[in-house]
């Protein structure tokens, strides 16, 4: 039976084992899919000790994609241009790929399944780490009017911005910088809502924006929540993003992309009764 696994610090959260049990059941795969906690100083050899037990594949989630970007010895181009990995492929041969699944997840999420184009919008994404990294070029290549990044330490949103200069400009700040802008979407890239807080976002950002947080939960995240408040016009958690980015890591493992609508669905009904 292949084995693979996610791998993260916190991880016993995650989803991703229950969405691969479906995507298995739903193309007739024999997987074992597992969480892996790793310590924050021993990412790289938790994944070898992992890969010596013949470990075929790994999803990797906070706070290890940049880390995972190092140990990779081969990089698909997304994960390249990204600088941040979130799917590993052990290959025969004893290279490791890297791929970045995460911005594909998310812009078929928001464009397909909730049916908002990005062409033309005003978009704000906050946090400067290895969700951010992701997505930003493949929010890009949907031609917004304006990409920004907000982040408590702007420097390292000036670092993203530099990273991405050849194919488009991008504004950056901290937060405060946003105060009274306008926002078609704005999307939260922090890994706050993991821990129940909240990023320093200015207090009239919202009003009838679409507020999108990266992570999940069985109710309003503290971001939705506030977004809700300050009278943001439509809110959604990144359950979608989630399940398409795994749909993503499925194929580059076993050449199948899975159908997702039904295995979302199944999650949002297993966050609301996690026992189901």
């Amino acid at each position: 039976m292949d084995t693979y696994a996610v791998i993260g610090n916190p991880v016993a959260h995650s989803k991703s084992p229950f969405i691969h049990a479906r995507f298995a059941q739903q193309t007739g795969r024999i997987i074992h899919y597992t969480a892996l906690l790793a310590p924050l100083d021993r990412f790289e050899q938790t994944v070898l000790d992992f890969r010596k037990t013949g470990g075929k594949g790994m999803n990797i989630t906070v706070p290890f994609k940049f880390e995972a970007f190092t140990l990779a010895s081969r990089l698909t181009d997304r994960a390249s241009a990204a600088r941040a990995v979130n799917t590993f492929r052990f290959e025969e041969t004893g290279e490791i790929l890297g791929d970045n699944t995460d911005g594909v997840g998310l812009i078929c999420d928001i464009e397909v399944n909730l049916n908002f184009p990005l062409a033309g919008k005003r978009i704000l994404l906050m946090g400067a780490g290895g969700a951010a990294s992701g997505v930003i070029l493949p929010l890009l290549q949907q031609q917004p009017d304006l990409l920004a990044i907000a982040n408590r330490t702007p420097d390292k949103a000036v670092s993203l911005q530099r990273q991405f200069a050849s194919y488009s400009n991008i504004t950056t700040g901290h937060y405060h910088d946003f105060a009274g802008q306008h926002f078609d979407l704005i999307i939260n890239a922090t890994s706050a809502s993991l821990h129940n807080e909240l990023p320093p976002v200015p207090a009239d950002l919202f009003r009838n924006a679409f507020a999108y947080d990266m992570l999940y939960s069985s109710r309003l995240t503290p971001f939705l929540e506030l977004a809700r408040v300050q009278g943001a016009g439509y809110l959604a958690d990144g359950a979608g993003m989630l399940v398409e980015q795994a749909a993503e890591s499925f194929l580059l493992w076993h050449g199948i992309r899975p159908e997702t609508q039904t295995v979302i669905r199944q999650l949002r009904d297993n966050l609301r009764h996690p026992t189901s």
